[in-house]
């Protein structure tokens, strides 16, 4: 069966994907790959060595799935406390799409990305305690990420708005040649804590940036 997206609008666009509601599951997304940025170009705008590297490796969607598939057979269920689970791919009329978990609120609202909660809300207290829940569990598994961005953790609420999780939907995986597998447990953790050390300085920038009233 072929999804057809092509009349529907997407819910969220990134730098080389755009995410649409799966128009059979509610509770899923499909990404897809930005017509106007073909891999070609995405490689194209690398420099050496990058550049060299086959086209698979500049496919987001085939990474993520690739990354999520080793994640779930490591670490098991308690790291979909934290991340969004990922359902693989399915045909639709804007070419091949991976479906994954889509975070929704308890009123059935699409979860706000951190930079967008703490702009509407605030940093509060219960936002702190679920991040820094987050934070722990994240380091003592030692997740492997790219860098932990503030649009790319989503904040999920209760349908009375109380804050639930916090929750990863992007960035996953390694930016090096080296699977983080293949690492020993040790510098594992310690690449994973580097990341959540960075993380709260883009959440201390964040907040700074609210404060000013900054765009």
């Amino acid at each position: 069966v072929t999804l057809k997206l092509s009349t529907l609008t997407p819910f969220a666009r990134g730098g080389n994907r755009v995410c649409y509601v799966h128009p059979e599951h509610p509770s899923r997304c499909i990404k897809i790959r930005r017509p106007d940025f073909t891999l070609e170009d995405l490689r194209r705008k690398k420099g050496f060595p990058k550049n060299l590297r086959p086209l698979s490796w500049f496919d987001d969607n085939l990474e993520e799935f690739n990354v999520m598939q080793d994640i779930a057979r490591r670490f098991g269920d308690e790291a979909f406390t934290l991340l969004s689970h990922c359902y693989g791919f399915e045909d639709t009329d804007l070419g091949r799409g991976l479906s994954s978990e889509l975070i929704r609120n308890g009123d059935g609202s699409i979860a706000h990305s951190l930079k967008q909660h703490v702009w509407l809300y605030g940093y509060t207290d219960e936002l702190r305690a679920v991040i820094e829940k987050f934070c722990t569990t994240w380091m003592r598994l030692g997740i492997p990420s790219r860098d932990l961005l503030v649009h790319n953790l989503v904040v999920q609420c209760s349908e009375s708005g109380k804050i639930q999780r916090l929750v990863a939907i992007d960035g996953l995986g390694s930016a090096t040649f080296i699977p983080d597998s293949w690492l020993p447990r040790r510098a594992r953790i310690a690449k994973a804590a580097r990341k959540i050390t960075n993380l709260h300085k883009r959440i201390e920038e964040l907040i700074a940036s609210c404060a000013r009233k900054d765009p």
